[in-house]
């Protein structure tokens, strides 16, 4: 891997202060700390506050399946409503880690719940910031390959979810349309390109 930051960057940083707790939340914790800057070109020091929204880490869950006969790969996803965005989002499965819960026992259970699948093989793909400049937490992603599935899902009492099965080939295509507006897929769906087409 490359290394994009050079001994100069180290001056891009900031002191962070002490944290503050604004509101908390069932999804998340606001918080803010007053952090400072000091521009070593111009002697300049700047100092603000800067809200941080602290949360639990989630998990995202590719599931791949392959169809024996033709060897055509295809993906369960779940279809669901998203209240930020007021509308429906076709995604991979996926959902919040426990507190004490590894990811990759969180990838597991999130799958089993909302697919009723199995995975014989996890891989995780990689992780990723959703956005730091306003979350302190990761994504972790993950492959689930040989497949057992009872279609028998168990969502939680607020969780209505529909599973389809959709070919690798046409979400290549769909990702990043109006039925996917979901950023992170898109995200998750690259580290699946850079696994499995990427040499």
């Amino acid at each position: 891997m490359s290394n994009y930051f050079t001994e100069d960057d180290e001056k891009l940083k900031w002191c962070c202060g002490n944290k503050k707790s604004l509101l908390k939340t069932v999804v998340f914790d606001v918080t803010s700390s007053t952090n400072t800057y000091n521009d070593t070109k111009t002697g300049r020091t700047v100092q603000g506050d800067y809200i941080v929204l602290d949360a639990p880490d989630w998990v995202i869950v590719i599931p791949e399946l392959e169809d024996k006969t033709t060897g055509q790969k295809n993906f369960y996803m779940v279809k669901q409503w998203r209240h930020g965005s007021k509308c429906l989002s076709v995604e991979f499965p996926g959902g919040v880690i426990d507190r004490g819960e590894e990811p990759e026992t969180a990838a597991r259970r999130e799958l089993l719940e909302e697919t009723g699948c199995v995975a014989g093989k996890l891989t995780k793909l990689g992780q990723v910031n959703p956005n730091p400049a306003l979350f302190s937490n990761h994504v972790h992603i993950f492959l689930a390959q040989q497949l057992e599935c009872s279609n028998q899902q168990s969502l939680d009492d607020d969780e209505f979810v529909n599973v389809i099965k959709v070919p690798v080939s046409q979400i290549e295509q769909d990702m990043g349309t109006a039925q996917f507006p979901h950023a992170l897929m898109s995200t998750a769906m690259c580290f699946y390109l850079k696994k499995t087409i990427v040499k």
